[in-house]
């Protein structure tokens, strides 16, 4: 795996997650050098952070929908 494979601006959520779950895998199997080690870690970093992104989006995008309900639900009980 290369860095570059992290740097994509299309990288969805479970490709992030599963090259995460790899950059683990691999610390965990150890006997990498030092400089290694950093390598990967700081890459499951910036892993670690663009799946936290994605879920926020996702987040955001359910309490906009269930926000749009509930307010769809108010509009035709005042309505009645």
């Amino acid at each position: 795996m290369t860095d570059t494979e992290t740097e994509q601006p299309e990288l969805g959520y479970e490709q992030a997650r599963d090259q995460l779950v790899e950059v683990v895998r691999e610390l965990e199997a150890g006997g990498l050098s030092l400089e290694q080690s950093l390598a990967l870690w700081e890459k499951g970093e910036r892993l670690a952070k663009l799946c936290e992104r994605h879920l926020e989006g996702a987040r955001e995008r359910i309490e906009a929908a269930l926000a749009s309900v509930e307010d769809n639900g108010d509009d035709e009980n005042r309505d009645s």
